[in-house]
């Protein structure tokens, strides 16, 4: 049987493990993924595999930026619960993910474990007890990139500049870690998100009963209102509100080129487990 991407892709979700592991696995039991998966319990990754159908949407993020300030990344690893992501041996195994992607500027995840990375989070698996994965990694190059990460290192920025220094950088990307706006510029917005926005207002009660022309003013000021208060380089500066952040970046002879925000879990859909309805299942189950 011809084993496709998809079926690999399913099988690294279904147990974390490797794709050419999958692949081989996939070959081996003849396209058949439960059987596969059998195969892969038996084997080495056997603790590995089964925790990995559990959602890792806790862990930490993390950055690295290069002392010139030419480039930068920033990563984030997950696990299972806040208690692992503050254990020293998880905490090192980040290290190790954002160095090798600092070193070889690699934003590809898939890329960036193979090899000793994969077989260091198979073993950490192995020994927390905890699905762990590399979620994702940015990697940002510019005349001078800053970045910061939040005390709790649950949420962190990279911010490109088109000059000034690295300071300044940093201070912007500690703005958008706090603020988290949208875009950059107001012209960045997606016309998807604006017409969101224009249904909202339309519905909104005060539009009710208005002739046309006035809806279509209000709703123009409120537009305008809403791009400022999402666009990095419209919204007051978080250290001095009297400064835009677009005219501090300016006073300091540079332009903000781009900026990546990452939020530990972000997007990640966790599944709640009601503890007491499981054991009263359990209980029932014994009975």
């Amino acid at each position: 049987m011809a084993i496709t991407a998809s079926m690999v892709k399913e099988l690294r979700e279904r147990t974390g493990l490797p794709m050419m592991e999958c692949k081989k696995a996939l070959t081996e039991a003849d396209g058949d993924i439960e059987k596969a998966i059998e195969n892969l319990r038996k084997a080495s990754g056997l603790k590995a595999a089964k925790k990995a159908g559990r959602t890792a949407a806790d862990g930490i993020v993390a950055a690295k930026v290069a002392e010139d300030g030419s480039y930068g990344v920033l990563v984030e690893v997950n696990s299972e619960t806040d208690f692992v992501a503050r254990d020293d041996n998880f905490q090192a195994f980040v290290v190790k993910v954002v160095d090798k992607a600092f070193a070889e500027r690699q934003e590809d995840v898939a890329a960036l474990m193979e090899g000793e990375l994969e077989a260091a989070r198979e073993a950490l698996v192995q020994k927390i007890g905890e699905n762990i994965g590399v979620r994702r990694v940015q990697l940002v190059e510019a005349p001078v990139v800053g970045a910061y990460v939040h005390s709790n290192s649950r949420i962190a920025a990279l911010v490109a500049l088109s000059g000034g220094s690295v300071e300044l950088a940093k201070d912007v990307a500690m703005h958008v870690a706090a603020v988290n706006p949208q875009v950059n510029k107001p012209e960045d917005m997606p016309a998807d998100v604006l017409d969101k926005e224009k249904e909202i207002i339309k519905a909104q009660p005060d539009m009710e009963g208005k002739p046309a022309e006035i809806v279509e003013k209000m709703m123009g000021g409120r537009i305008k209102k809403f791009l400022k208060e999402n666009s990095l380089v419209e919204q007051p500066f978080v250290k001095n509100p009297d400064v835009s952040v677009g005219k501090l970046v300016k006073d300091g002879g540079a332009e903000v080129v781009s900026f990546v925000r990452f939020e530990v879990g972000e997007g990640i859909e966790k599944e709640e487990t009601d503890f007491a309805a499981e054991v009263a299942a359990q209980v029932k189950s014994s009975s």
